[in-house]
């Protein structure tokens, strides 16, 4: 119970203060965000191996969430900066990629550093990596293009406006909701039902086959953003994926375990290739892009993080009260369920010429985004 309060109070941190982290960014510009986010989260994790209880170590992991979210958005606002339209969609899948290869590598390495110098020293290592990080994105980051500030509060939140009025990143964050909770239990459930249901499978291969899911990730989110930038209307690329990511997940109880190794792993593809275009298509979004763009990326987040996790809670209700056979179909039935409300996003402006920018001239009028339709 108090491990998972723990891994709680990162995923609480996180989804609290996305929206923060996205004004921020359009205030002070992504690269000075996203930086002071991740050297934040580079004390709070070497903090936490001094904590002296689990109560202190929640709300140190509470603080390392909080300034992850200031890293993610402006960091994906400032990578897709560096690259015009047409083009960025491969790294925006890297960007995202490179988060599930330091997961990949932090259930191996943090597992084994853990059991050979304790949980304490594992955190240290962490968090001296990340300070490690910190020093080398400062030093190899170029500006972006056009990185004044705005001058005020005000300017900013002027520029923000339209993109928490956009119908249609509103409607983007609901209609991948579904998706957002049936890829995190999948990663976050599937050792548990192997042992409770299959345990003759042995755990090297529960953490084997969650570990191919999260590899394979690694492979979508490139082509996801390949896909992307080649298509002349990107929902149906998040359609036609969140009706596969909703059959695999629902197949997962019924394949035997021959067939659970081509399976996660396709699920993986289609996951890593889903969240690639969910991150490309704000940038062509007329009502979001520009100026946007971190904000953007930021309430997708945030709205996917509270509402997805209620919905992963959800899984673990079902799991409990009817089995987990029941639990899956109910997880990639979600997964389908909320897909409808990508007909109410606009399907992006892949011609547009417009550089993503964090930020205006002080004094300036800000640029508005032609209106949808």
């Amino acid at each position: 119970m108090d491990l998972g309060i723990v891994l709680g109070a990162f995923l609480l941190g996180a989804g609290a203060m996305q929206l923060p982290a996205g004004f921020s960014a359009v205030r002070f510009g992504n690269r000075v965000v996203s930086l002071a986010g991740l050297a934040a989260m580079s004390a709070f994790t070497v903090a936490s191996a001094f904590s002296p209880d689990w109560i202190v170590l929640a709300l140190l992991r509470f603080g390392a969430g909080a300034a992850a979210a200031f890293f993610f958005a402006p960091a994906l606002g400032l990578v897709a900066s560096y690259f015009p339209a047409g083009s960025r969609g491969p790294v925006v899948g890297l960007y995202n990629s490179g988060f599930s290869l330091g997961a990949g590598i932090g259930i191996f390495g943090g597992a084994l550093l853990g059991d050979a110098v304790g949980w304490r020293s594992s955190l240290a290592a962490g968090g001296i990596l990340l300070v490690a990080g910190t020093v080398a994105a400062a030093l190899l980051l170029p500006p972006a293009a056009r990185s004044e500030r705005p001058g005020s509060w005000k300017s900013a939140w002027t520029i923000s406006r339209p993109v928490v009025r956009s119908r249609s990143l509103w409607a983007l964050a609901v209609a991948l909701t579904g998706f957002w909770a049936a890829a995190y239990v999948a990663a976050q459930y599937f050792v548990n039902y192997s042992s409770a249901v299959h345990p003759s499978w042995g755990l090297e291969v529960a953490a084997g086959a969650t570990t191919l899911l999260i590899a394979t990730q690694i492979v979508g989110g490139p082509t996801g953003g390949w896909m992307g930038e080649r298509s002349t209307d990107m929902r149906w690329i998040l359609a036609a994926g969140g009706v596969a990511c909703g059959a695999l997940t629902c197949a997962i109880p019924f394949v035997p375990l021959a067939g659970i190794w081509p399976l996660l792993a396709l699920l993986g593809f289609v996951i890593g290739v889903l969240f690639a275009v969910q991150y490309l298509l704000p940038t062509y979004l007329r009502s979001t892009h520009g100026a946007g763009v971190s904000l953007s990326i930021a309430l997708l987040n945030s709205v996917q993080i509270f509402a997805g996790s209620g919905l992963a809670i959800g899984f673990a209700v079902v799991a409990s009260a009817s089995g987990y056979t029941t639990a899956w179909l109910f997880a990639g039935a979600i997964t389908v369920a909320t897909l409808p409300c990508l007909l109410a996003v606009e399907r992006g402006n892949h011609r547009q010429d417009e550089p993503i920018v964090g930020v205006v001239r002080p004094g300036a009028a800000p640029v508005r985004p032609d209106p949808p339709g």
